[in-house]
C-alpha cells in the first residue's frame, strides 16, 4: 500500500479503485492528532481501513511521534490492536 503524506492538506492519502481514502491530522509537539476518516460514499471495506491504519502507525513508529485517536473508528482500531497502545501519549487511556 501507498501512502502520501500530504502536508498542505494535512491528512495521509492512498487509492483504493481510483478512489481516494484519507485520514486528517494535526500536529502539536511530538503529537500526531488523527482527527477524521475520508471514505467515498458506501465505502465498508475495514480490513483496508485497518490495513492502512496499521501503515500509518509505522509512519508514526519511524518518525517517533506519540498518535492521538480523535475520531471514534481510529479509537476503536486502537482498542482492537493493542500492541500500539506504546503509541498512545501518556494519560490516555481507551
Amino acid at each position: 500500500m501507498e501512502i502520501k503524506d500530504n502536508t498542505f492538506s494535512r491528512q495521509f492519502e492512498t487509492i483504493l479503485d481510483g478512489k481516494l481514502i484519507s485520514v486528517e491530522y494535526s500536529f502539536q509537539e511530538k503529537k500526531i492528532f488523527l482527527t477524521k476518516i475520508h471514505t467515498p460514499d458506501h465505502f465498508d471495506n475495514e480490513d483496508f481501513i485497518n490495513d492502512f491504519l496499521k501503515n500509518i502507525m509505522e509512519i508514526a513508529y519511524e518518525r517517533k511521534l506519540k498518535v492521538v485517536p480523535i475520531f471514534p473508528k481510529i479509537a476503536t482500531f486502537f482498542r482492537k490492536n493493542t500492541k500500539y497502545k506504546d503509541l498512545l501519549p501518556p494519560g490516555i487511556k481507551l
